[in-house]
């Protein structure tokens, strides 16, 4: 996955290596830290358009993201859409959560699934919270979810 800032500005580094340099920079700086991932996407046409973010949250003090793009090009029901939401951000959560312990950093994966019945994207709401609770994250949807449902949102 490439990652970039909000400002389009390309992240050379591996991303482990890239958070971790925020992470220490955060800390000494006296920020205390939260970060959480999410993923959303959008059909056009018979392409689905990915956008995965990581958000790092300074208490008190405002926050930023880092941002991946992807693009799929086949057809996938609503439910797997959501399921396939869901992996992406565990993918990027498992990669960091040995990183975010060792720093003492709270994590969340955000999912942009709707509790209400009503909506499409509730049938994977239970698959996604199984999946990410039992990967041992904190799980979090709509209207909680602002990674996926705010941030990555705007990405896709």
């Amino acid at each position: 996955m490439k990652w970039r800032r909000l400002n389009g500005k390309s992240i050379q580094d591996d991303l482990k290596v890239a958070v971790e340099k925020v992470l220490k920079k955060e800390l000494a700086d006296g920020h205390r830290m939260k970060v959480c991932i999410g993923s959303d996407s959008q059909v056009k046409g018979g392409v689905i358009e990915y956008a995965t973010v990581i958000v790092f949250l300074r208490e008190k003090r405002g926050g930023f993201m880092f941002i991946s793009n992807h693009k799929e090009y086949r057809k996938m029901s609503i439910r797997e859409r959501m399921i396939s939401e869901v992996a992406r951000s565990v993918n990027v959560a498992y990669n960091l959560c040995d990183l975010l312990d060792k720093y003492d950093v709270e994590l969340e994966v955000h999912a942009d699934i709707n509790t209400d019945p009503d909506f499409e994207s509730n049938v994977a709401l239970k698959e996604a919270m199984g999946y990410i609770l039992g990967m041992g994250f904190v799980f979090k949807a709509k209207p909680d979810a602002f990674a996926s449902s705010s941030c990555a949102d705007k990405m896709v």
